[in-house]
């Protein structure tokens, strides 16, 4: 049962509402955790480009990790970051061609995006469906 996000930026408002739903659906410190998705303006002003991880099946993150610590969930097809296995060496994060890996600062951890589970909240709450889910 592997998800996959469609983007249709032809769809997208700028609202940015996917950054909300994605950040709230990875708290962190009580709050808020890093988005995993960006929704970058563009002119007219009310439109939008979202980005977000597509999963690669040849994933350069995946590739150049020296400690496997990269790895697809079966269920979902998400590639997740196991936290106990990262060295924080960020190989990852400049590896990613489309820049969809980062580097939490604060909680000093590697994040991407995990679909939610199998339910990608960026998805479920966008309003112009400019992101959608599929199997």
């Amino acid at each position: 049962m592997n998800k996959r996000l469609q983007v249709t930026p032809a769809r997208c408002i700028g609202c940015r509402t996917c950054e909300i739903a994605c950040a709230f659906s990875h708290p962190a410190g009580g709050g808020p955790g890093p988005t995993r998705i960006r929704a970058y303006p563009v002119k007219p002003p009310e439109r939008g480009v979202p980005v977000v991880c597509l999963q690669c099946d040849s994933a350069a993150c995946v590739r150049v990790c020296p400690t496997q610590a990269l790895v697809r969930d079966d269920r979902t097809g998400a590639i997740l970051v196991a936290e106990d296995r990262c060295i924080l060496c960020r190989a990852c994060v400049w590896a990613c061609p489309w820049g969809n890996v980062g580097y939490d600062e604060g909680r000093k951890v590697i994040h991407k995006c995990d679909l939610c589970a199998g339910d990608p909240q960026c998805a479920r709450y966008c309003p112009s469906r400019a992101l959608e889910t599929f199997e």
